[in-house]
């Protein structure tokens, strides 16, 4: 099976712009992404897509980081900062779970510490799915605890939460509700849509579990990768601590920064849907050829970002994407891009009105409570996945 890789900047955009390529990063990970949005290619693809587009609105965006997402980093934060320390990995997985659950559609009706931990843990389960393709492990035991993990899921939290919404809009359909008292979230859109309601159960229940992993999964790795970079970066330049603690336009275009360097997934793969296709590159490739898109290396193409592009630099002009290709591009881009990043700046902008994105938010909240490396817990790598991602990352919160 030949395999074609991608690393310049421009080639790799003009590449994931492709509607003849299809996905072809997660087929280790059938178990779990075979039918979900970010698999699908073509006409079901766009449906799926439509119809999920009605939630993730910029006025959604902007409710849930004015609105919601303060309240729930505040309470999160709170306990962490009473103990005076944290795991950053484990402050994200609080922060962004309730977060995430709310406008995917997963109820938690008890609100308890026990169902917390017991969705967190499944959470970190469907985590090891997208790994599958790259992880050093027996994938055999991988794929039996992440079977085992959807069969919970299912039946303690899709279940009830699909239930719930299908028995809120036969009350809407008979007059009984009106529209105002519907959920506003992934699962309510897509049970209300007379075509993507006829989706076979188990597909909406694995689309739920990717929406909790793409939402909260991502962030957590994402959010750590900046703090790291953040604590790097006042350590070289002590003068700009000031600026991190006032200026929030800046925390956010360290964010991005941060992202460029730290894409999710290092690299994206695509297949072609036809014979005899011809790339951006020039190269021809066949359904059965690997295209690897190398955002790792791409993010850091000195064309683009500068001789300096393999460095962690919120000073830079990073243009029009300063995240570079780490969201995505084309008809795969991330569709909660804007909750996790915000929207760009531009001339003008009121830093009070401004959406700044959830990781954005995290970075200031860790700043305004004085996070800094626990001397006596360096921060370990995880070792097992095969990507570049902290598995712990200790804290101490202090008073300046």
């Amino acid at each position: 099976m030949p395999s074609i890789t991608i690393t310049d900047y421009k080639t790799a955009d003009a590449t994931l712009r492709r509607n003849d390529l299809r996905q072809a990063h997660y087929d280790e990970a059938a178990i779990l992404m075979k039918d979900v949005l970010v698999n699908l290619h073509g006409a079901e693809h766009r449906l799926r897509r439509v119809v999920e587009n009605k939630v993730f609105r910029r006025d959604f965006f902007r409710f849930y980081e004015q609105e919601v997402f303060p309240q729930t980093l505040a309470e999160t934060l709170a306990s962490f900062t009473a103990a005076g320390k944290a795991d950053l990995v484990d402050l994200g997985y609080a922060v962004m779970l309730n977060l995430t659950a709310d406008f995917s559609g997963v109820d938690r009706p008890l609100r308890t510490k026990e169902e917390t931990e017991t969705l967190l843990r499944l959470l970190r389960s469907f985590g090891k799915a997208p790994t599958l393709g790259s992880t050093s492990e027996d994938k055999a035991p991988i794929r039996r605890e992440i079977s085992e993990a959807l069969e919970e899921f299912d039946t303690r939290f899709y279940a009830p939460s699909a239930e719930r919404r299908r028995a809120l809009l036969a009350d809407v359909a008979t007059g009984k509700a009106s529209e105002d008292d519907l959920p506003r979230d992934v699962l309510t859109m897509l049970l209300q849509n007379e075509e993507t309601a006829a989706t076979p159960h188990d597909i909406l229940m694995k689309e739920m579990a990717f929406f909790l992993l793409a939402g909260a999964f991502t962030s957590i790795h994402s959010m750590t990768h900046a703090t790291h970079e953040l604590f790097d970066w006042l350590e070289r330049h002590p003068d700009e601590a000031d600026r991190l603690r006032t200026d929030k336009l800046f925390i956010q275009r360290c964010a991005h920064e941060s992202i460029r360097l730290h894409p999710s997934s290092p690299v994206a793969r695509r297949r072609a849907t036809a014979p005899a296709t011809e790339l951006p590159s020039g190269e021809t490739v066949e359904p059965d050829d690997i295209i690897v898109i190398d955002l790792l290396t791409a993010n850091k193409d000195k064309g683009v970002f500068d001789e300096d592009a393999a460095e962690f630099n919120p000073l830079r002009d990073g243009g029009k994407s300063p995240y570079g290709l780490s969201f995505g591009t084309g008809m795969h881009a991330c569709i909660g891009r804007q909750l996790a990043a915000g929207v760009l700046p531009s001339e003008g902008t009121d830093p009070q009105t401004h959406q700044y994105g959830t990781i954005a938010l995290i970075l200031m909240a860790l700043l305004d409570a004085h996070a800094q490396p626990d001397p006596d817990n360096p921060p370990q790598m995880d070792v097992k996945s095969g990507r570049p991602n902290w598995a712990s990352y200790p804290v101490r919160f202090g008073k300046g």
